[in-house]
């Protein structure tokens, strides 16, 4: 089994993704999040938000609405341009991406007349074809024109056409940042790679609108701000690298594009892209719904339409990223164990409290009042169910840093002890002691 299946089987057992209406089959490109999943997605949120948001005065907070009008998404172009190629094979009806295709992204092509064949069953495939990603349905209880709307492909244009609202409430000057975390949507072609390349997914954006002739400097800015966030994570420099577009990939909308990409069992792959945007989004709107949304430069005392630099980064992308660079395997008193080495701050429980013994209730009793008081600190979970042993396999393996054993020695001393789930040390701590050495272990300034 390679790592990435283990990954997927982990997470499954252990409550952290599942396929999403599995009892109906499922559906693909849809997954639901169990307890250690939500967990571990808040903890990458508040990270992304300490480190964005709350560090900086001049950024705000956002939650836009999910679907919208198709007026905007002709403003910003995504109903022209918002397109992946298509082909279809004539014999299976299965459909791919063509360019992922011819880069054997779906296993090894034949090629026959100077045409690829389906990967699967070998049957002609149509021509190319242009596929909108957008998700349609329709507002009120009359299907037509009128009532179109679309799923929002990116949280962006909630930003963008509320800029105005931001300059009247905020009275802020530039450059400043709008911040929004939410779900968006996009009809995949072929989902894949487990969480990688799903249909719903949720994302961290940050709109910064400079001066046009800021753009450059506030755009190296954030790249380099960027990356050193995801070495803070933990991740290994060498499976972290930048990757800068050449034109032919720029977006309709981009004059410059770096990604940060993650070394994926398939290869290297985007987790964040931070773009400058220019003023394509504020323009167009601006048109499209004759809304004046320039910005008054004092010094200058004209009116321009500022530049946006956004940093756009996908949660499910950086989760799975998380778990592939943290799983490991290691061999404990001659028995092979899966562990997550999370590092604590990012550890989706990070302390089980665990009685020695389930069968003696001074232990039980003393264990319990443990638990209730360090759960009011930190995310805590209490197993009296197993031996010991077992017991810490299963925190070891859904990344659970510390386990705090009480025994005997705690009834008569008040101590406990504190096992380190990397090194499988213990060592004994006064129970008045725990939480300032929890906390000291825990913290992390981000």
């Amino acid at each position: 089994m390679n790592k990435l299946d283990k990954i997927i089987q982990i997470s499954k057992n252990r409550g952290f993704v599942f396929p999403a209406a599995e009892i109906y089959g499922g559906l693909k490109g849809f997954y639901d999040f169990g307890h250690l999943g939500v967990l571990l997605k808040n903890k990458i949120k508040k990270l992304w938000l300490q480190s964005v948001v709350f560090k900086r005065d001049d950024i705000f907070l956002i939650e836009s609405s999910l679907i919208g009008p198709k007026k905007i998404y002709e403003a910003s172009g995504h109903l022209n341009n918002f397109q992946d190629p298509l082909v279809e094979c004539k014999q299976c009806h299965q459909r791919f991406r063509n360019d992922h295709l011819l880069k054997g992204e779906y296993g090894k092509i034949e090629i026959k007349n100077n045409k690829p064949l389906c990967p699967l069953c070998k049957g002609q495939l149509t021509e190319e074809k242009q596929f909108n990603l957008m998700f349609k349905t329709f507002a009120g209880p009359v299907e037509n024109s009128a009532a179109e709307v679309y799923l929002r492909p990116e949280t962006a244009q909630g930003i963008f056409y509320n800029f105005k609202h931001y300059l009247n409430f905020t009275r802020t000057k530039l450059p400043f940042g709008i911040a929004q975390i939410g779900k968006s949507f996009r009809n995949e072609i072929t989902p894949k790679n487990f969480i990688f390349r799903v249909r719903e997914f949720e994302q961290m954006e940050l709109e910064f609108f400079t001066k046009p002739k800021e753009s450059k400097q506030w755009f190296n800015f954030w790249v380099a701000e960027r990356y050193k966030w995801f070495l803070k994570l933990g991740f290994n420099q060498k499976n972290i690298r930048q990757r800068k577009y050449n034109k032919k990939e720029l977006a309709h909308y981009s004059t410059a594009t770096i990604d940060i990409e993650y070394k994926f069992p398939w290869g290297w792959d985007e987790v964040e892209g931070i773009a400058n945007r220019t003023d394509y989004d504020l323009k167009n709107h601006s048109q499209y719904s004759q809304e004046d949304l320039s910005y008054f430069d004092q010094t200058t005392k004209k009116k321009i339409i500022p530049y946006v630099i956004e940093p756009s980064l996908g949660v499910e992308r950086l989760m799975l990223a998380i778990l592939l660079e943290f799983y490991n395997e290691d061999t404990v008193k001659e028995e092979t164990r899966n562990i997550f080495k999370f590092p604590p701050f990012l550890a989706p429980i990070e302390v089980a409290v665990l009685p020695l013994l389930s069968n003696k209730q001074n232990l039980i009793k003393k264990s319990q009042s443990i638990y209730y008081d360090i759960k009011q600190n930190f995310q805590a979970v209490y197993d009296e169910n197993g031996s010991i042993g077992k017991r810490y396999r299963r925190q070891d393996e859904i990344g659970t840093p510390f386990c705090l054993t009480i025994d005997f020695q705690t009834l008569k001393d008040d101590t406990i002890t504190v096992r380190d789930r990397d090194t499988t040390y213990q060592e004994r701590i006064k129970i008045n002691e725990i939480k300032d050495y929890l906390k000291q272990k825990i913290e992390i300034n981000i």
